[in-house]
Parts: C-alpha cells; sequence; structure tokens
C-alpha cells in the first residue's frame, strides 16, 4: 500500500507515519509539505491513500482536495486536522474527501478508519461512527 501524507509540520508527518507503519506494515510512505508536493508526489508514484492537512501554507487542503478529485477522483483522501470535525467534516465530504479524522484523536482513529476504507472499497464518504455521509 502506498499512502502520501501531506502536512506543512514535519513532526506530525512522522508522526501519522509512525502510527500508520505500526498498523500497516510493509506501508511506502511518501511525503508532502504543501499543495504543490502533493501534486508533485502523486504524479511520481500511485498512491492509494492520501493524508491530507486542511490548513497548509499557500494554498489550502481544501483548495488541494479539489484538484486531486478533479485528477484522481479515485483516491481516498483522509483530511486531517486540529479543527473540531463539527466545523469542517460535512465541508470536506461534500468536496470529495473520503474520512475527516482529527488529529488530536488520530493516534485512535486513524489506522481504524483507513481499515474501514480499505474493506469497503468504496468512495462513499463517512465519518469514523460511521454516520455522517455527503449523500
Amino acid at each position: 500500500m502506498n499512502i502520501l501524507i501531506a502536512d506543512d509540520h514535519a513532526n506530525v508527518r512522522r508522526g501519522l507515519r509512525e502510527i500508520l507503519a505500526d498498523a500497516f506494515s510493509g506501508t511506502h510512505f511518501s511525503e508532502a509539505s504543501d499543495g504543490d508536493e502533493v501534486l508533485t508526489e502523486l504524479l511520481k508514484a500511485q498512491q492509494d491513500i492520501l493524508l491530507l492537512d486542511i490548513n497548509m501554507p499557500g494554498r489550502s487542503g481544501m483548495e488541494v482536495l479539489k484538484d486531486v478529485m478533479h485528477i484522481y477522483p479515485q483516491l481516498f483522501v483522509i483530511m486531517v486536522s486540529v479543527q473540531p470535525e463539527n466545523q469542517y467534516a460535512l465541508r470536506c465530504l461534500r468536496a470529495g474527501a473520503t474520512a475527516y479524522v482529527n488529529k488530536n484523536s488520530a493516534s485512535d482513529e486513524l489506522a481504524p478508519a483507513i481499515k474501514k476504507i480499505l474493506d469497503s472499497g468504496t468512495k462513499s464518504a463517512w465519518n469514523l461512527n460511521g454516520n455522517l455521509s455527503k449523500n
């Protein structure tokens, strides 16, 4: 599996990588610190999942999400943010994200979210409790 982690903070990228490396052995990770790097990394290699921070320098994660969904509509995108779910989750899901994970709960919820996405194999949007849909 290939996972691209996009966040402007190296420590956050490292932490997310550690969380996922424990849960998904053999996974290849790529990293990006801004929207331009996200698009560059997506061109370099096929990714299965993109973890995309909402707040990044330059173009926001929401702007990058729109481009990514236009170019790679089948890519599973998990938006990550410190912002409360009630402020951004539905907006992200409507823009094409597959899921929304708060960074504060990522250590507990990110790996199960990815497992659920992979098991379902669909782009239908949901939150971690399975009760928030863009449809």
